[in-house]
């Protein structure tokens, strides 16, 4: 672990420099770990791929005792013993919802069918939350549909629309601007203000996409 004074109340953690699995588990375990730990004079935690920041009451805790009970109190050799939450989401695929479909199957050369096979064949792991609340960060994407952001943002990204960008994916929470990859859309609702996160994912959960028929989504409530 790595700190460094993000403010004068905040501070950051690093724990590698480049986004991969082994980088990801130690910010997951991290994260997790202080969670459970709830360390009074914590305002935010928020976590990343490669990092974690912090911000903290000023009365409770300064920059080196805040970082040295951190240090002490985290181990990140354990075995994980959280509970695994495996989160799924229902998509209708159709051209209708997945407005990049066929762009993408143009660039990488594959049946739309194909695309959507391998989008749902993988469990993606909740890295970070943010952009918007219960914009989840989820990887990694089967480089086989990787595909890099737009290079015209839209203005406006219909709410459920499932997203990829590069090797992550993600479902947009509510209608905004957005430059992602377009591939469906769902009616779960993700944004939930009775929860202190506001948002279904926390990071340490796992994502699967289920791809459903047209009328089975508007019989869910989606809207084309």
């Amino acid at each position: 672990m790595r700190f460094k004074i993000a403010g004068v109340d905040s501070l950051i953690i690093y724990f590698g420099d480049k986004i991969d699995e082994q980088t990801a588990t130690k910010v997951k375990k991290a994260y997790l770990s202080l969670k459970a730990l709830n360390f009074e004079g914590l305002i935010e935690i928020i976590p990343s791929y490669t990092s974690i920041f912090i911000q903290f009451d000023i009365f409770k805790y300064d920059y080196e005792s805040l970082k040295n009970l951190i240090q002490n109190s985290i181990n990140l050799n354990i075995e994980e013993i959280f509970e695994e939450k495996i989160i799924t989401i229902d998509v209708y695929y159709g051209l209708e919802t997945g407005l990049d479909l066929q762009k993408i199957s143009f660039e990488k050369s594959l049946a739309i069918d194909e695309i959507i096979q391998i989008h749902t064949s993988k469990i993606y792991d909740v890295y970070a939350i943010g952009f918007l609340p219960a914009f989840a960060y989820l990887a990694s994407v089967d480089e086989k549909i990787s595909t890099a952001r737009l290079e015209t943002p839209r203005a406006l990204v219909p709410k459920g629309s499932v997203a990829i960008a590069d090797s992550q994916t993600a479902v947009y929470p509510q209608n905004s601007p957005g430059g992602w990859n377009i591939i469906g859309k769902t009616a779960l609702e993700l944004f939930d203000k009775n929860l202190e996160s506001l948002s279904i994912f926390e990071v340490g959960n796992r994502v699967k996409f289920n791809s459903i028929s047209k009328e089975n989504f508007l019989s869910q409530g989606g809207i084309l």
